[in-house]
């Protein structure tokens, strides 16, 4: 399938590391935006049903869902979680090791099995 310009040029930027890291971590953010504002709505809240709730204000229930927004407190997203009947998960996960560009990358570790080569007779 061939690539649109947009796909071109973001394979390009995420050629710069800082660039990768930012977008990264831009995903994050909007996960946790979205998930938000669908659990609210399938409470059939409005943000100023929610802030109500928090006890705080409509503006700081649309910045919990804007995606731009990464100041959200683990506190804060408990007290959202419990309103909508949900839980908040924190996952840690291992960072990929970086490969040198153009290396080669195993599906396993060489010799795993420890198999060895075994010579066959043929039948005759």
């Amino acid at each position: 399938m061939k690539k649109t310009n947009f796909e071109r040029y973001l394979d390009e930027q995420m050629k710069d590391e800082a660039f990768a890291e930012r977008f990264k971590r831009a995903g994050e953010a909007w996960d946790v935006a979205l998930q938000i504002s669908a659990l609210r709505r399938k409470a059939g809240l409005s943000q100023k049903d929610l802030a109500r709730k928090l006890k705080t204000s409509q503006q700081q229930i649309s910045r919990l869902e804007s995606p731009g927004y990464e100041g959200h407190s683990l506190r804060m997203l408990r007290s959202v979680a419990s309103v909508l009947k949900a839980r908040v998960r924190v996952v840690f996960e291992a960072e990929k090791p970086k490969r040198a560009r153009g290396a080669l990358r195993l599906a396993e570790a060489p010799g795993a099995y420890g198999a060895r080569r075994v010579a066959c007779k043929r039948a005759k």
